[in-house]
């Protein structure tokens, strides 16, 4: 797949990717779309699973028009007989998995009294029992050959608080950071690898579809610090972050400057977030209009 290859002189950005098979849970559109072109423009071979099954297909047909190699299966990541069958049938067309990329997620706006028991369960159930039954399906067979990636999707919702205003989404991210850096002391003397994505402010069309269980409600960001992202430049941060053997892979690498900032003095940190709210400062990030079409 050299068509696919734009890597720099003298750089091997195809290292975890090149002759790899991946399947990308959620690929069918918004990050997990442009993970999918990036991995395969490294030189892996794509099975994009998403619960959208025409999006998971079209993905993968444009894959393999731009010279990859890749199939498209549909999934519920909530259903454990969906994903084990998304799963087989993924590997019957491409072979063994070695990077497994869990990002279904849902998402969603509200006040935390506003939010019922019912929408608390079916977020976890996504975005973090979704990676669970993942894991149920391809760790035991990586801890047994001894290598493969397992690839989690996060949030900076989850890295430091902010979101108070979609709690069932930032507690669910939160606990996939918990996850994936426990997961990763667990399996690196195994031989298996663990990387997980920390998006911040990455231009998607999620928020338009997002639904409000507190009617018109304005969203609350990480900071007005940070410049929004293409889905192009996240896809980039995790594939060179893999390729550098991080675990955290941040798009905005300054929202460690905001993590440090919390744990040295977390009371401080909090209050000044809900002040800073109170006054009507949202954290929304800035974004460079020309750059989305937008001017």
């Amino acid at each position: 797949m050299a068509e696919m290859d734009q890597g720099a002189p003298g750089s091997n950005p195809q290292a975890p990717f090149d002759g790899k098979n991946a399947i990308i849970f959620g690929g069918g559109q918004n990050i997990g779309r442009a993970i999918a072109f990036e991995f395969a423009r490294r030189g892996a071979a794509i099975a994009v699973a998403d619960i959208n099954a025409d999006g998971a297909k079209e993905t993968a047909q444009a894959i393999v028009d731009r010279g990859g190699k890749a199939v498209g299966v549909r999934v519920d990541v909530m259903d454990s007989a969906s994903l084990a069958a998304a799963s087989a049938e993924a590997e019957a067309a491409l072979g063994e998995m070695d990077i497994v990329m869990n990002n279904a997620g849902l998402l969603h706006n509200g006040n935390p009294e506003d939010f019922p028991l019912a929408e608390w369960q079916r977020m976890f159930d996504c975005n973090l029992f979704g990676i669970v039954r993942a894991m149920e399906v391809f760790l035991p067979r990586m801890i047994a050959r001894g290598h493969g990636h397992i690839v989690n999707t996060a949030s900076f919702a989850g890295l430091y608080p902010f979101a108070a205003n979609r709690l069932p989404y930032a507690a669910s991210k939160a606990a996939i950071l918990n996850l994936s850096e426990n997961l990763a002391i667990y399996l690196q003397p195994k031989g298996v690898k663990v990387s997980c994505l920390v998006p911040g402010p990455v231009m998607t069309t999620s928020i338009g579809s997002m639904k409000s269980f507190s009617g018109e409600m304005p969203m609350r960001g990480p900071g007005s610090h940070l410049w929004l992202k293409s889905q192009d430049e996240a896809a980039g941060a995790l594939a060179d972050g893999m390729n550098e053997g991080r675990i955290l892979v941040l798009t905005h690498p300054e929202g460690f400057d905001s993590y440090k900032e919390m744990a040295a003095a977390p009371d401080d940190f909090i209050r000044a977030r809900a002040a800073a709210f109170d006054v009507g400062d949202l954290g929304k990030p800035q974004i460079d209009k020309a750059k989305f079409g937008l001017a």
